[in-house]
């Protein structure tokens, strides 16, 4: 069983893990990036981080069909 101090601590970890991978986003993948998105969105402290991370998950989500149409271009000039 966790200690109540160990517990409260989870949230603060999480968020500031979160911060640190918004950072340095050009060194994650978007699905980390999606993640750590997600946990600000709902634990962010301001409601200014709250929405920057929203932003953030809205661009991160609107680049997925340009890369899944430059992974199918890749595939069919190796073929």
């Amino acid at each position: 069983m966790t200690s109540p101090s160990h517990s409260s601590a989870w949230p603060a970890d999480r968020v500031a893990e979160a911060r640190a991978v918004i950072a340095d986003v050009a060194h994650h993948s978007d699905l980390l990036i999606r993640l750590a998105c997600n946990v600000l969105v709902q634990h962010g402290e301001t409601s200014a981080e709250r929405t920057e991370a929203q932003r953030l998950l809205v661009v991160v989500d609107a680049r997925r069909p340009v890369r899944r149409a430059q992974r199918e271009d890749q595939g069919r000039a190796a073929r």
